[in-house]
């Protein structure tokens, strides 16, 4: 048994992990849960997310004894808008864990300060443990053995996709770039059921006010409901951020 501070240090947690102190029959009780803490359900939420669970005070523990403690899920999917706080909600759901992949979809661009800036303060937030990786070429890095992985974000994924099937242009969307792209969606999700690895993924949701001006947005719009459809529908998880609040949609 361990009493930790389980979300004020969660990286405390990950070091334990990390040398075998914790392991999978440990029983974690959070403890130093203050007024800064959300209660109750969202409490509740946060700590299983991490294999954790919290007692009223005065409870009697014993050391040894199960405890029903919910599973880890280990597929996530995490939608949201924009500043929603979705991409904190998702690095918070691996903060305890000693390694973590960070697989960034969106690359570097050469000149854009205000893109630079947006990178560093995602960078700045993550534990020093974790890794990154830029990348849109997911499916081998979910077949292969790992630590977990958190994919930022399936959207940028989308936009890579479109761009190598000609997706912007009618004539080569319909002379085989839909297809192509339908198939690109159908590989990465079933690399996505088949996984060995912890997966955490973040997507826009999009959609639910303004329609776009032009067919090129309309059809991105279309397109990463689909992906996001598609995706969920693997996961033992899905959430929905808002204004900072996470909705559990499934799990």
């Amino acid at each position: 048994m361990v009493l930790l501070d389980v979300v004020g240090r969660p990286d405390a947690l990950a070091r334990l992990r990390e040398v075998g102190a914790v392991g999978p029959t440990t029983d974690v009780v959070a403890v130093h849960l203050d007024h800064d803490v959300p209660p109750g359900r969202e409490l509740r939420r946060r700590l299983a997310a991490a294999g954790t669970r919290a007692v009223p005070d005065g409870t009697a523990l014993e050391v040894g004894a199960y405890e029903d403690v919910p599973d880890v899920p280990r597929r996530t999917l995490v939608l949201g808008g924009a500043r929603s706080g979705k991409s904190v909600e998702a690095e918070r759901r691996l903060e305890s864990y000693p390694e973590v992949l960070y697989v960034a979809t969106g690359g570097s661009r050469n000149g854009d300060t205000e893109w630079a800036a947006r990178v560093t303060a995602h960078q700045e937030r993550r534990p020093g443990s974790w890794r990154t990786t830029e990348t849109c070429d997911l499916v081998p890095l979910l077949k292969d053995d790992g630590p977990p992985l958190l994919v930022d974000c399936l959207s940028l994924w989308l936009t890579d996709a479109m761009d190598s099937v000609g997706a912007w242009d009618d004539a080569e969307w319909a002379d085989g770039g839909e297809r192509e792209l339908r198939e690109r969606v159908r590989a990465l999700t079933e690399a996505v059921r088949e996984t060995r690895r912890t997966v955490v993924a973040v997507s826009n949701e999009v959609g639910s006010g303004i329609v776009p001006a032009t067919a090129s947005g309309r059809r991105y719009r279309d397109e990463l409901g689909r992906l996001n459809t598609a995706f969920a529908q693997e996961c033992e998880q899905v959430l929905l951020v808002v204004a900072g609040q996470a909705v559990v949609l499934r799990g």
